[in-house]
């Protein structure tokens, strides 16, 4: 059986400007993310889920080494690729599980139902049914902003500048495109930096930035807080 191969994933507050002029500097060495549609990137839209002792959340808010994410993830408001992922966080590493499935599966999954998936671990499906079946795993929120993606090939690098950060509670609405959302209070932007053994020694000078500063920001946590705060 093959050993996970786990990525590291740093991450990064970042300013406008500090996303200007790093974006500057990767346009002229790196290659843009395929799912781009516009010079801008794209606009990624995810529901996430957590049980009902909200763990996922719990985990993140506790730093906790070992955690998981359950989130079913469209692009550009297309339901035409529909993806469903479990990533697993251990410490600085990650190691994300995705597979496609259906409009259909994707509302069941909403409802609280499980779906057709193999016996395995591996399998997304198989977790979030699990998940369902043990510990009533159900949607809490929508996570949408804009990404501006660059990859390199050499360890398998992948840097994303995430704009405009927001979050709705409109969970049945998931994908539309009159969707209201809400913005964040605090940390709109970031940089996430994502690569397998090791990051080539000019991609980190490009990103030298003084003003940055690492974060466990999570996405996740800013948008259910986003609502939470209000109580």
């Amino acid at each position: 059986m093959n050993a996970k191969m786990y990525r590291v994933e740093d991450k990064y507050c970042c300013t406008a400007q500090d996303m200007y002029q790093l974006q500057h500097r990767l346009d002229a060495v790196l290659w843009a993310d395929s799912n781009e549609n516009t010079i801008n990137g794209y606009q990624v839209i995810s529901l996430y889920f957590d049980d009902l002792a909200d763990s996922c959340l719990n985990a993140v808010r506790e730093g906790s080494y070992s955690r998981l994410k359950y989130r079913i993830r469209i692009y550009n408001n297309s339901f035409d690729r529909i993806s469903l992922e479990v990533k697993e966080k251990q410490g600085s590493r990650i190691y994300k599980k995705a597979r496609s499935i259906t409009e259909k599966e994707m509302h069941q999954l909403i409802q609280g139902e499980c779906i057709s998936a193999s016996f395995s671990l591996e399998d997304p499906a198989f977790m979030f049914n699990l998940a369902i079946q043990t510990k009533a795993l159900r949607p809490k929120v929508i996570v949408a902003y804009e990404r501006k993606a660059y990859i390199y090939p050499s360890g398998n690098v992948r840097i994303t500048f995430d704009r405009n950060i927001r979050a709705s509670s409109q969970i049945a609405a998931f994908g539309s495109k009159k969707i209201s959302y809400d913005p964040l209070r605090e940390q709109d932007a970031v940089l996430e930096i994502k690569y397998d053994e090791f990051l080539p020694e000019f991609i980190l000078q490009l990103l030298e930035q003084n003003s940055m500063q690492q974060t466990a920001c999570s996405k996740y946590r800013l948008c259910r807080e986003r609502y939470q705060q209000s109580f």
